[in-house]
């Protein structure tokens, strides 16, 4: 809830894609937290750093309710999330994750987890980035994330 009683939008994307694993994580753990409008890229963009769709239109395809594919990066995914896609409300914060290994050191310059929240700072929004470490097989476990 916002200070005024109104339920809070958290705008949810990543750089690992709309089907990834942490990205559903971490929509089910803040769901109770406000209304999440999730706005992913259709498949990986890791390594997409700050990049802008220019050249081309963007594609977005509704899923369901409040769930967005975008044939973009993930700062595609924020700037359509805060201007077009949360029923014309700006959303009270940008999560950007759950991404599938640590944005640690010179991996933020490039990582679009990174570029995803730091998007959402840029246009006014309060905004995190999340990660997790993998295991020695490039497995995630995403619950402690999500929490």
């Amino acid at each position: 809830m916002t200070t005024d009683g109104k339920r809070s939008c958290l705008l949810l994307t990543n750089d690992d894609g709309y089907d990834a694993p942490g990205l559903h994580a971490l929509a089910e753990a803040i769901g109770g937290l406000g209304d999440v409008v999730v706005v992913a890229p259709d498949r990986e963009r890791s390594g997409a750093g700050h990049a802008l769709t220019l050249g081309r239109p963007l594609r977005v395809w509704r899923t369901a309710l409040g769930r967005y594919r975008v044939d973009g990066t993930p700062t595609d995914c924020v700037h359509l999330g805060v201007f077009n896609l949360t029923g014309g409300v700006a959303p009270d914060l940008v999560v950007s994750g759950i991404n599938r290994g640590l944005n640690l050191g010179d991996d933020v310059t490039y990582s679009g987890t990174v570029a995803g929240a730091l998007e959402g700072t840029l246009l006014g929004v309060p905004s995190l980035a999340v990660s997790v470490a993998t295991d020695d097989d490039g497995r995630a476990d995403y619950s402690v994330a999500a929490r």
